[in-house]
């Protein structure tokens, strides 16, 4: 039977965080930090995980959602990156085939183009040479008619060809909580909603934290042998609880996305461009109904817990992409959604935000705190097995146990990924009874998952009901979140479990108060709390559409 990973869950692993020190306690739940804490456990390391906010509310769910080689980077001579990203993207596409998903990709090119034709060939060969020709599929180059046939509605002014290349698209909200999912199945405590007060020190090293429950507001104070410092763009805060002084590690950049209609921008697929305001490389990027365009990357000392879209990066977003898509003539009117997240870039002086590495540093504090900063989604795994390295040796240091210099993480599919077929598994729901598009979707979401979510349906009736009219989802969604997938509050569900935030015309907030309903059955709410999470969703989605309404753009 599928462990629980509830509420419940949540407060016996603070509980037994109280009882006994651990080996290894992670600050920060984002994908880094999900990745160590799964790859320690895996290695039979004592782990501790946690997070201020839910698992990857921070720049882990605000990304382009690519697992991608970073074909931009060639023209940085980051070879080594490619090469990296390149074989992670492998390793991606076996263990999460449910979450991490090929996606073909039409770079066209047009005259005066910061990127030129030849260029281009050079850089896809360049591409798949370093992907040790074991891409999806290998690149093709494109004639002007091939690639007004892929793309039609792409400008043909002064277009002169392009290239077909291969990377993947993923789920980054989910892909975060599958590795969490995973830590905890191998034995890791993992508890959202706790953040760190203070970092404890016993004879001038890092011994462990104060934590705090977000929603009771007590306080733990945790034992631990190694802490590490996985906090994104909050790292250099954290720093400072250990030595207020330090200089920062970290250049933040703001990368800021907009949905609108798929119908309405056009485009058949993933289309690769360069703005003709910057020559910044960016996406259009189809996802299901909705096309999502992005990215921006802009330097910023805005607090991560405030970031977000602004009426620039939308007029920046439009203007980018109506100069490809002309027919399209989108306004901000257009916009469904906005977000934007921070990039936790190394600190390197005075170079342009493109030209910053995505590398990533650990760093040992003098009392011995490890941090990690830097890296990209991509490529989390290999950056979660060098830091296990630095703790196995630090714990081997400390009292001469051996630990395993690995962990099958490469090799065990996530929660989800087991099964090998998955229009197999969509074909057996329908035949038990799913309407199509519902089994589709299950699938699509929980992957070999998918069918403990339709036997909740089945068992609890009125689970079986749409959540929202004309979408797939079931109430049976909400309440597996809450079960399996410790979501807490509304936002949880709406913005980075189902993506409705993103998604919907209307954020789905008529249907806050039915998900508000739904967890306050699940979670023992009483009424203050049901109304409180509605209320949080509905401030944040008034929030993000500060930055498209009429009123912001006057």
């Amino acid at each position: 039977m599928e462990q629980l990973f509830s509420a419940e869950t949540r407060r016996a692993n603070l509980a037994a965080l109280a009882g006994r020190p651990v080996d290894l306690l992670v600050i920060g739940g984002g994908i880094t930090g999900a990745g160590i804490a799964r790859d320690a456990a895996m290695r039979g390391i004592g782990t501790a995980l946690v997070d201020a906010g839910d698992f990857g509310h921070g720049t882990s769910s605000r990304s382009s959602r690519l697992i991608h080689g970073g074909l931009r980077y060639l023209e940085h001579g980051w070879l080594h990156l490619v090469f990296e990203a390149s074989r992670e993207r492998r390793t991606l596409l076996r263990i999460a085939p449910h979450l991490v998903k090929p996606r073909a990709f039409t770079f066209p090119v047009h005259q005066g183009s910061r990127v030129r034709r030849w260029e281009i060939s050079a850089a896809v060969w360049l591409y798949d040479l370093l992907a040790m020709f074991r891409n999806v599929h290998l690149h093709r180059l494109l004639s002007r008619r091939r690639v007004l046939e892929i793309e039609p509605q792409i400008r043909d002014q002064d277009l002169t060809g392009g290239a077909l290349y291969y990377d993947a698209q993923c789920d980054d909200a989910r892909l975060v909580l599958a590795n969490v999912r995973s830590a905890h199945r191998h034995g890791a405590l993992a508890a959202n909603y706790v953040r760190v007060t203070a970092l404890e020190k016993a004879g001038g090293r890092v011994r462990g934290a104060t934590l705090e429950d977000v929603f009771t507001g007590e306080r733990i104070a945790v034992r631990a042998s190694v802490v590490v410092n996985a906090t994104g763009p909050w790292t250099d805060a954290l720093r400072r609880l250990d030595e207020p002084g330090a200089a920062p590690l970290l250049r933040l950049t703001k990368g800021a996305h907009i949905a609108v209609p798929r119908a309405r921008i056009g485009n058949a697929g993933a289309v690769t461009l360069t703005s003709p305001i910057d020559g910044r490389v960016m996406f259009v990027l189809p996802w299901g109904d909705v096309t999502m365009v992005g990215t921006t990357d802009t330097d910023t000392d805005c607090s991560p817990d405030d970031v977000a879209a602004d009426p620039d990066d939308i007029t920046y977003l439009l203007r980018s992409a109506n100069a490809v898509f002309p027919n399209a003539r989108l306004q901000t009117a257009d916009v469904l959604a906005a977000w934007a997240g921070l990039r936790p870039l190394l600190a390197d002086g005075g170079a342009s935000t493109a030209s910053v590495p995505r590398e990533h540093r650990i760093v040992e504090s003098a009392s011995g705190l490890l941090t990690i900063a830097g890296g990209k989604l991509t490529t989390y795994r290999s950056m979660a097995a060098e830091l296990v390295n630095a703790v196995s040796k630090r714990l081997r240091h400390l009292d001469g146990r051996r630990v395993p210099s690995g962990a099958p993480t490469d090799r065990e599919a996530l929660p989800g990924g087991e099964v090998a077929d998955f229009a197999q598994l969509a074909d057996e729901l329908v035949k038990e009874g799913q309407d199509r598009d519902v089994a589709d979707h299950l699938v699509a979401t929980y992957g070999a998952e998918a069918a403990a979510v339709a036997n909740l349906a089945t068992r609890e009736p009125d689970l079986a009901l749409p959540l929202l009219d004309g979408w797939p989802l079931l109430r049976a969604d909400v309440v597996y979140q809450a079960r399996r997938e410790m979501a807490m509050t509304v936002s949880d569900v709406l913005v980075r479990r189902t993506h409705l935030f993103h998604r919907h015309p209307t954020q789905a907030v008529e249907v806050a108060p039915l998900v508000g309903r739904l967890l306050a059955r699940e979670l023992g709410w009483d009424a203050g709390r049901e109304a409180g999470s509605v209320a949080q969703y509905l401030a944040e989605v008034a929030r993000m559409r500060e930055a498209f309404t009429p009123a912001a753009s006057t």
